[in-house]
C-alpha cells in the first residue's frame, strides 16, 4: 500500500469546545495535515462531501449527540473513514462501545505524541476495528 503524504491528508475535527478545537487544529496544521474543524457533529453531516484521505477527531460529549452516535449517523450514511473518539473520561464502557463501532479512542489531555500516533494508526488502518 502507498503511503500518501501528510499534505495530502485531512483531518476532520468535531468539537464543541473551541479553545479545544482551535488547539487541534494548529497541532494539526503544524505537523502538515490540511484541517476542517466544526463545532457541532450537524455542521459535519450538512456537509455535501468529505475529502478523500481523511480522519475524524470527535469529542464523546457533545450535543445535540455523544460521539459514538455521530459515527453511528456517519456510517448509516455509509462513510467509513477512520474515527478517533476524544474523551476526558474514557471509561471501559466507552472503550469497548468504540472497538465494536471500530472507533479508536485516546483520552484528553493528549499528551507527548499520543495524538500524532494514534492519527497516523488511524490513517494506517483505516477504517478496520481497532485492535
Amino acid at each position: 500500500m502507498t503511503q500518501v503524504p501528510v499534505q495530502q491528508r485531512h483531518i476532520l475535527i468535531v468539537d464543541d469546545d473551541t479553545a479545544v478545537r482551535n488547539s487541534l487544529k494548529f497541532s494539526l496544521e503544524a505537523e502538515g495535515y490540511r484541517v476542517h474543524a466544526y463545532a457541532t457533529p450537524n455542521e459535519l453531516l450538512n456537509e455535501p462531501s468529505l475529502p478523500d484521505q481523511s480522519c475524524l477527531i470527535v469529542n464523546y460529549n457533545m450535543p445535540p449527540m455523544n460521539g459514538l452516535e455521530f459515527v453511528a449517523r456517519l456510517r448509516d450514511r455509509h462513510v467509513s473513514i477512520p474515527v478517533i473518539l476524544a474523551t476526558g473520561h474514557l471509561s471501559d464502557n466507552i472503550r469497548r462501545r468504540a472497538a465494536t463501532a471500530g472507533v479508536f479512542t485516546i483520552e484528553k489531555p493528549f499528551l507527548g505524541n499520543r495524538l500524532f500516533d494514534c492519527v497516523e494508526r488511524a490513517f494506517e488502518q483505516g477504517a478496520k476495528a481497532p485492535s
